[in-house]
């Protein structure tokens, strides 16, 4: 099953992962800055969904949001407990929270759907969407490319999502795209990001 092979794949790999990567100093300047923005927004407790090693969750603590963090593989939920030890963190599936409905201000989701199944994504946002009070938002980071396609990723294979296709997706389980932005750093893939804000319930 794929699931299990992310989980081993990270498991094996989440200490060298959190040396190499686990710091916010190691991410770029735009999205510490993008992040930061999506906080100051968040009312209500928030999600890191797909924490690894913790960096992002202990950064938006830092930055007064009220913020748990969940990730899929236990190596690295160990990992963050002990780095960050004054905030929660517990091993979780995206795909089911174990989160009240309408219990979560926010949800940071970054790079943390780029190893699913494209035709499980479609669930992942169903299940952002059902944890978040209406008005709640959700920021989304992932690789963009032309094509919903694998590409070989240094743990484990991930996918390109266009911009287009995932906003398609979101609106689809509840959300209203607020703003997406793209951007190709030196060496790197090319990056998008999608503030989504979960749509108000209509009137019957």
């Amino acid at each position: 099953m794929a699931i299990e092979r992310v989980r081993r794949s990270y498991g094996a790999r989440a200490a060298e992962y959190t040396e190499l990567l686990g710091s916010v100093n190691a991410m770029t300047a735009e999205d510490r800055q993008l992040i930061t923005a999506w906080a100051a927004t968040v009312r209500g407790r928030a999600l890191d969904a797909g924490c690894g090693p913790g960096h992002w969750t202990a950064f938006l603590a830092e930055h007064g949001v009220a913020v748990d963090g969940v990730d899929l593989v236990p190596e690295f939920v160990a990992i963050a407990t002990a780095r960050f030890p004054h905030l929660r963190f517990r091993v979780g599936d995206l795909e089911a929270l174990e989160v009240a409905d309408d219990a979560l201000g926010g949800i940071l989701s970054w790079y943390s759907v780029i190893h699913t199944e494209p035709e499980r994504v479609p669930g992942i946002l169903g299940e952002f969407a059902r944890c978040l009070r209406p008005g709640g938002t959700l920021l989304l980071g992932f690789a963009t490319g032309p094509r919903s396609e694998p590409f070989d990723h240094a743990v484990v294979t991930a996918y390109f999502w266009p911009v287009d296709a995932m906003a398609h997706e979101l609106v689809g389980a509840g959300f209203e795209i607020v703003e997406s932005r793209t951007r190709t750093d030196p060496g790197s893939r090319p990056h998008a990001a999608i503030l989504a804000r979960r749509s108000e319930p209509t009137a019957s």
